[in-house]
This record gives structure tokens, C-alpha cells and sequence, in this order.
């Protein structure tokens, strides 16, 4: 089986924010698979089918902060190996609508993905970062991630909400070494040169939606 897990913070307050891109992703890929996700411990999920995959779509349900929390207890009691889990964040130091598909490594500055190699144990699983851009001058990281897209990004941002779905699904289907060749290529070619990789931004404490993060 795999997971697709889409990072975010709960509740109406937070839906449409730009923390919570990694949550609409996999709500993406649910209308893809024509499934609904559901209560389910920590998380809402869905059990679904591609190809020959099983597959598992999960939202968190706790705060991006300690989202580690319903990772883990999904990979244990779904019994899937972290190396199957992927994870789907957004990125302050991806350019805006970039995406970016990677095995393990560590968290980036990222709260949510920080929590989730504590829980786990180990930081091997692979990650799709899709790009919301550095705040304006004068925006703390942690207030940005809080906010709402304004219009113009809403564009470019649904557009990579659905390059997303695909790229998650491309990892289901070809594995995820092809997946990477394909999307980072084509998401590089487009931007018309190399995406800029560095780590920055500051979260608030566990338990609390805050979370800025790379």
C-alpha cells in the first residue's frame, strides 16, 4: 500500500490557507479516485485504487505542528513502511506553484515534517513540496502560512494543486525515482531554470496551528 498524507491545519478557520496546500492536494487526488475521506482516528482517509496499488489518502486532523501524531498511528495501524508514506507540504522557499519530489532527507525548517520524523523514528519517506513563495517585507513566515491565497496566487496555486494530484499518482503508478525524473524535469524546464533550495522559517509551539516552514 501507498500513503499519501496531505499536511495542513483543521477546521474552517484554516481551509484555503496556504499551510494547507498539502491537504487540498490529497483531497485533489481523492475527486481524482472518485472516494471521499472520512473520520478515521487522527485523520480523515480514504482507501482507494490505482492501477494495481492500493492506495491510502490521508488529512490530518491534528495541528500541522504535531502532525508526526496521525502519521504515525496510520502507518501502524494501516501497517505501511515509511518508505511508502508520502508526505505533501507546502514550501516557503519553493518559488510560488513549484513543485518539487524528493526522497528523505530532514525536515527543512518544517514543523509539520519535523514532527513526523520524531514519530516515525527515521526520515526516510519521500516528500512533495509544493511552492508558496517568501512572504512580502514587513510578514513574519508564521502569519503568511496562516493566510489565505489572494486571487492572482489562487490561479497559479490550483494549477499546481492539480500538477500535484498528478505527481502523487505518478508515484503510485511508476515508483517514485521515475516520478522524480518526470516532475522535477518538467516543473524545472518550465520555470526556465534550477529551483532555489534552501531552508528557512520558524514555527509556533507543538499542539498550536502555527508552523512556518521550507
Amino acid at each position: 500500500m501507498i500513503a499519501i498524507v496531505g499536511l495542513g491545519n483543521p477546521g474552517r478557520r484554516y481551509r484555503g490557507t496556504r499551510h494547507n496546500v498539502g491537504g487540498d492536494v490529497v483531497d485533489r487526488v481523492a475527486a481524482k479516485l472518485g472516494v471521499r475521506l472520512a473520520d478515521d482516528g487522527f485523520a480523515r482517509t480514504a482507501r482507494a485504487h490505482f492501477g494495481r496499488a492500493a492506495v491510502l489518502l490521508a488529512v490530518p486532523e491534528t495541528y500541522m505542528n504535531v502532525s508526526g501524531q496521525a502519521v504515525a498511528d496510520l502507518s501502524r495501524r494501516r501497517r505501511v513502511r515509511p518508505e511508502n508514506v508520502l508526505i505533501v507540504y507546502d514550501d516557503l522557499d519553493l518559488p510560488l506553484g513549484r513543485l518539487r519530489l524528493k526522497p528523505g532527507n530532514g525536515a527543512g525548517g518544517h514543523n509539520g515534517v519535523r514532527s513526523i520524523i520524531e514519530e516515525l523514528g527515521t526520515k526516510d519517506f519521500p516528500r512533495l513540496r509544493v511552492g508558496i513563495g517568501r512572504p512580502p517585507a514587513g510578514v513574519a513566515p508564521e502569519t503568511f502560512v496562516l493566510e489565505r491565497f489572494t486571487p492572482e496566487e489562487r490561479t497559479v496555486i490550483d494549477e499546481a494543486v492539480e500538477r500535484a494530484a498528478n505527481a502523487a499518482l505518478a508515484v503510485v503508478s511508476d515508483g517514485l525515482e521515475a516520478a522524480m525524473n518526470r516532475v522535477n524535469v518538467r516543473e524545472t524546464a518550465a520555470a526556465g531554470g534550477r529551483p532555489r533550495e534552501a531552508a528557512a522559517g520558524q514555527g509556533g509551539p507543538p499542539g498550536r496551528p502555527g508552523g512556518a516552514g521550507a
